[in-house]
């Protein structure tokens, strides 16, 4: 089973902890950020994981081909510079296939076992996508969707009326991202769901566990108090 993590951006709101080092490896509980999920992602099953990379590449590249696991296949993929997420996918495409993958952005944290997404990614029908949502936190308190009571993804008001935030953690199958019509090299996945939504190929679920986009210093903070 396969899983993508998104490590490839420069982390500029969370300057100046990423002036010299990746945000991937700003120290949380005594361990790289990207540690956490690869250690989650392989207790939970996942055999290859892959990670795209670019700003600062030479540090994560370093610290992750220092790891030493039995049993699980984990790719670099370098970008010569960041191509957002959606690109980041089509250019990790030789390698993801065409089988539904997890996706994990690199920046959260959730309290979350990832036993949990395994029956998904086997059940995922080709072209579609199944979005982790949570709480609108502070910093977007209007939300990204609306989750309908049948699960499926829905555009938000224009108030933000019992709306929900993207996680960052997702589903997907890569056909839906190659069926978009403006499908390009460089692009956000955002494109891709707002499409794929209006289309009726976007559901998702609410996680109640603890979440925690870590974007900036003071949310670093946040976690690595609660975490003390």
């Amino acid at each position: 089973m396969k899983a993508f993590i998104l490590a490839a951006g420069e982390g500029r709101r969370m300057l100046p902890l990423t002036e010299n080092t990746p945000k991937p490896l700003l120290d949380v509980a005594g361990k790289p950020l990207i540690a956490h999920h690869i250690e989650r992602l392989i207790r939970a099953g996942f055999d290859e994981i892959y990670i795209n990379i670019s700003y600062l590449s030479e540090q994560i590249r370093a610290y992750v081909e220092s790891l030493v696991f039995e049993q699980v296949h984990i790719q670099l993929i370098e970008e010569a510079e960041p191509l957002e997420t959606a690109g980041a996918i089509i250019n990790a495409l030789p390698f993801l296939g065409g089988e539904p993958f997890l996706l994990v952005n690199g920046d959260v944290w959730v309290e979350y076992d990832f036993c949990g997404f395994v029956d998904q990614v086997k059940s995922l029908p080709e072209g579609r996508a199944h979005l982790f949502l949570v709480n609108n936190p502070d910093h977007n308190l209007f939300g990204d969707f609306f989750l309908s009571d049948e699960g499926m993804i829905e555009p938000k008001s224009n108030d933000g009326h019992r709306s929900l935030t993207f996680s960052g953690i997702s589903i997907l199958s890569p056909a839906l991202i190659l069926d978009y019509p403006a499908c390009r090299d460089k692009f956000p996945l955002k494109e891709v769901f707002d499409w794929g939504v209006m289309q009726g190929r976007v559901y998702g679920e609410k996680l109640s566990a603890y979440w925690l986009d870590v974007g900036t210093p003071e949310r670093l903070n946040l976690l690595r108090d609660r975490l003390a």
